[in-house]
Parts: structure tokens; sequence; C-alpha cells
């Protein structure tokens, strides 16, 4: 018995050395990984920022080579690709910028995938800018009058005025200063952080203490709960004046032939003025004020009144300013009124048509994986959030971007393979990564406007600009350097590999925007009423239009970046054509 227990306590000690042994190298081998990656950072932003550096041609490589991110390329790849390049060379003196044929790109294919390695890299690595926070203990004291805690439903809106969301940031002081600028009475918070405004609270009280979760942005501050509301009576920012902020006016339309069925809500006014109907129209929360003589109209757009064609201003009464108002509404612009009985002249109210802005996930898991590819800077943001609105459900993502998942992207969090979501964003390209995919929605943009939009993304965020410094830097030029040629592969790959491709082209979408979106939610196979896809319309432009201060009349393309840009417009028009799509706009080139 005593040498069963020595030969037990013996094993146990050897086993202790075994843990300790295994627990060392397991440190070790981590420790090696955490140094690769940091020697790959280090590397990479060593001679500046990395994600604007040109990647090495593949002719210069020699074998054994070692790319930024650690991969070794083989000798017989090298040979065959270096060969590619040297044989779709400079030719006669022909400089190397201008190799931009389909066989220089395909050259460039482990290019692209390390710049595209790269941008990953950026995305995930970008953060907004930091903001002093001040957690407070006890509970913090709103500008606003506090009205109580309200019952919400998704089908009936306690508010039903704009909405907006902030699932980091969200505070009582933003939501009311959002509310109150747009001419809302009251602001309502809900999850923590969901924003609702409205002139009207169509809903009844509830228990206090059903309000019970925090706001995402002030620890300490409540902002209602789950269903509940949290309603305020926000202050007037501009007290003493009388302003029309965020009231657009539409143009001069010819009066609807049902003016019944078109306009839910109508005053005849002897002494009707643009300044009594907008309000009229903003407190029976109706995003539409329509002025024509005898009196005012508040409504939607519908198939009734579909503001699709303009009359002109002559009808109206002269040739006053059509350009979307943006700040206060001025008595020079809208005084006057329709001259003519048969036309209308048409104001957007700071209220949102809400007819459409319900979004979830799908039901049931999808069967079959759509993506929305395109190249970075091509409007695949804008796009999500129409196809959001127009069907209903939520996009997802290849990526997690935290800041478009805090403004409300809820499918960002989503695995990309979820199924749950109606489409999937990316920017990949290449065989095995569209394989993957059934189906593909292909966004193009006019390169040098999704040059631009990419560079102010990563230098500003989504939402900023660009500073004058960053465009005179070296940074641009290396980036355009590299990322116009990964413009034209992108489309290419996509071309060769999508087994079903839908391509819409930014432009026309901007310009048509109505049928270019049945388009696209029949491909992704959703019946929408043209009532839905009109609410939409008047919903487009959402929260993530760029603020700031916009360089004009500034043209950052020098001659030699146009030569080599629109090289790859050409090649990328061709290949188009060639597989049965319709080619680029013709807008694209010359510039």
């Amino acid at each position: 018995m005593a040498k069963l227990f020595y030969r037990l306590q013996r094993f146990l000690r050897r086993t202790q050395f075994v843990f300790l042994f295994l627990a060392a190298a397991y440190l070790m081998a981590g420790s090696v990984v955490l140094l690769q990656r940091s020697g790959f950072a280090l590397q990479a932003g060593s001679r500046g920022t990395s994600s604007f550096l040109p990647v090495p041609s593949l002719g210069t490589l020699t074998k054994g080579a070692v790319l930024d991110s650690g991969m070794v390329v083989s000798s017989n790849k090298l040979d065959s690709q270096a060969l590619v390049s040297r044989l779709d060379g400079p030719l006669n003196g022909e400089v190397l910028g201008r190799r931009n044929g389909p066989r220089w790109l395909t050259s460039r294919n482990l290019e692209i995938r390390q710049l595209r390695r790269r941008w990953f890299h950026s995305l995930m690595t970008e953060q907004e800018p930091r903001v002093e926070r001040k957690v407070v203990k006890r509970k913090v004291k709103h500008k606003g009058t506090y009205v109580g805690c309200f019952l919400d439903d998704s089908k009936e809106r306690a508010l039903k005025g704009t909405v907006f969301y902030d699932f980091r940031k969200m505070t009582s002081s933003l939501c009311q200063d959002t509310c109150s600028e747009s001419g809302y009475l009251f602001a309502g918070l809900e999850y923590g952080a969901e924003c609702y405004c409205g002139n009207r609270i169509a809903a009844p009280k509830t228990r206090e203490e059903d309000c019970n979760l925090d706001c995402k942005g002030e620890k300490g501050s409540v902002c209602g709960g789950v269903g509940r509301l949290s309603v305020f009576k926000v202050e007037d920012l501009h007290p003493g004046t009388k302003t029309y902020r965020n009231v657009h006016y539409r143009g001069c339309f010819r009066r609807p032939k049902n003016s019944t069925a078109a306009f839910p809500v109508r005053a005849i006014q002897l002494n009707l003025t643009w300044e009594s109907c907008i309000d009229l129209c903003n407190d029976k929360e109706l995003p539409l004020a329509v002025l024509g003589r005898p009196g005012c109209y508040c409504g939607y757009t519908s198939t009734h009144f579909t503001l699709h064609e303009k009359a002109g201003e002559q009808h109206c009464g002269g040739t006053a300013n059509t350009s979307d108002v943006t700040s206060d509404v001025t008595s020079d612009v809208t005084t006057r009124l329709p001259g003519d009985e048969d036309y209308v002249m048409v104001y957007q109210t700071p209220v949102k048509d809400t007819r459409c802005t319900e979004r979830t996930f799908l039901a049931e898991k999808s069967q079959t994986l759509v993506a929305l590819s395109s190249f970075p800077g091509a409007g695949n943001t804008w796009v999500r959030h129409l196809i959001e609105l127009a069907t209903g459900y939520y996009t997802g993502s290849y990526y997690f971007d935290g800041t478009l998942y805090n403004k409300g992207f809820k499918g960002e969090k989503d695995y990309w393979k979820s199924g749950r979501t109606i489409c999937v964003k990316t920017h990949e390209s290449g065989k095995r990564e569209i394989e993957m995919y059934d189906s593909a929605i292909l966004l193009i943009r006019n390169p040098y406007n999704s040059l631009m939009a990419e560079f102010n993304r990563k230098c500003a965020g989504h939402l900023g600009y660009a500073s004058e410094q960053h465009w005179k830097s070296k940074e641009w030029p290396d980036f355009v350097s590299s990322y116009a040629s990964w413009w034209a592969s992108h489309v290419l790959d996509w071309i060769k590999f999508g087994r079903r491709l839908l391509v819409i082209h930014y432009e026309e979408l901007k310009r048509e925007l109505f049928p270019r979106l049945r388009d696209i939610v029949s491909f992704l196979n959703v019946t929408v009423s043209d009532e839905h896809l009109l609410c939409v319309e008047s919903n487009q432009d959402g929260n993530f239009k760029r603020t700031g201060a916009k360089l004009r009349d500034f043209d950052p393309f020098t001659a030699e970046m146009k030569s080599l840009i629109d090289g790859y417009i050409k090649t990328v028009d061709d290949a188009l054509r060639n597989s049965n799509f319709t080619g680029l706009p013709g807008e694209y080139v010359p510039r």
C-alpha cells in the first residue's frame, strides 16, 4: 500500500512539472504572436499612415520576399506574375502609371489583396473622436420640463415625428436639442439610445419605475425603458423669434386632380400665409405643407401627388429661388402665393415621414446570401439606408463598424452569414470571396468621387471632410496611386465571378431614385408598394450627410492622376458592355 502511495506521489510531482512546462510554452507562443502583430503595426506605421502607402510592385520582389502582412511569395507565382507585369510594362517610353489594361490589373492581384487587408486593418482601428464624459452618480438635472413615462408601441408610436439613434453617446440634452432644432414640442427617449420627436403625445402614461434605463452617453440619467418613453417638453433654442429651421422648398407643382385623396388635412384661410400653413402642417405632424388658393393642405407624398414632375416657377408667381432652404425660410423667397389656381407651392416641414421607418431582422433565416458590394467610398452606407427603409429589414456587414452600429445599423453586429439580414455589405473581391454569395448588388460610383469620399472618411470619419493640409500632403497622391486600380479590379472581379448580378450606378440612383429603388427591392425578392417607396424617397438623406467645411471649387487630381484613372474607366466600361450590362454613365469621362 505504501508503494502505491509513493508511486502516486511521484506521478503527481512529475505532472506538476509537465503542466508548468506546458504553461510556459503557451505563454511564450502567445508572446511571439503578440510581438509579430506589434511588429506588423510598427512596420506599417513607421513610414507614415499605412493606409495610404502604395503597395510595392510585384516586379520588384525577389524569391522569398515577405509582404507587409508576413506572407511569403513563392518563386513560381512571383515569376509568372512578374513576367506578366514585364510584358505589360512600359513600351516605347510609356510611363509606368499608364499600365491600366486588364492584364495589368490581373498582375496586381496580390497587390490589391494586400491593399484590401490594409484597408480592413484601418477600418478596425478607426475610432471616433474622444469625448470627455462626466459620470454623474446621482440623477442628472434635465434642461427641459419632464412630462412623464409613457407607453410606446412600434406600430403606434407615442411621438410620431423624427427618430434617430445613438447606441453610444445618447443623452437627454442631445435628444431635446435635436427635437427643438427641428421644430418639435416634445422629445422622448427609449431603450437608452433612441430619440423620438413629436408635437403631441399619442399614448397613455405608465408607472415611473418602468422608465429605468440609463442613457448610453450619460450615466445616472434615465432614457426610457423597454417599450417605455421618457418624455420632455423641450426648451426653445431661440426664444422670442419665430423661425422655420429645416423647412425646405420643394417647388411648384400642378394641383392633384383629387385633392381630398392626396391631402388628409385641409384648411380654407382667407388671409393665407406660408407661415400659417407650415405651422398647421407641423402641428398635425405631416411632412408636406402645400399652398394653393384659397387654402392650405397637409399630407404625404403619394401616388396621387408624387412630386416627380415639377412645373415652371412662373405658374406660382415668379422666379423664386427653387433650391432647398436649409436654414431659416426668408420672406423674400416665400411671401408670394401661387398666381394660378391650378398650381400649388410645396414645402417640406421638419416632420419626417414615418410610414417606412420601422426595421427588423428577417423572421426566418434566409437560405440565400446576397452581397451589397462596392468599392470603398461608393455610397454603400447610403444605399444600405435606402434598402433598410424600402424593405423594412436590417442589412448586414462583412465587417463590424462600431460607428455605423451606434447610428442605428443594428445588423452591423450580426454575423454576416447569420441569414437574418436582407443583404450584406462588402468591399471584398477575388474569386473565393465572391463565390461565397449567391447573388449581389454591385454598386459603382465615379472613381473620382469614390476616391475623394474614401479619403474624406479616412481623414475625418463618415460625416466629415479632409482638411486642405490632407489634400496637399504626400498621403493623397500615394492614396490615389494605390486605390485607383482597386476601384477597377473590384468591378472586373465581380463581373467575372459573380453568379447573379444587379449593377447599380450611384449617379443614376441619385437622379432616378424611385425606379432604381424598385429594381433593387425586386432583385431582393421583396414586395413593396409605391406608397412605401415614395416614403423612402422623402427620407432618402437619413443621418449620414457629411457636415463641416467642404473645400469648394477644389480639384485635387493632377493631370497624371486623371490619365491613370481615365484608363481604368475605359477598361471597366468595356468590361460592362461586353458582359451585356449598361456601360458607365457618360459623366465619368471627360472630367
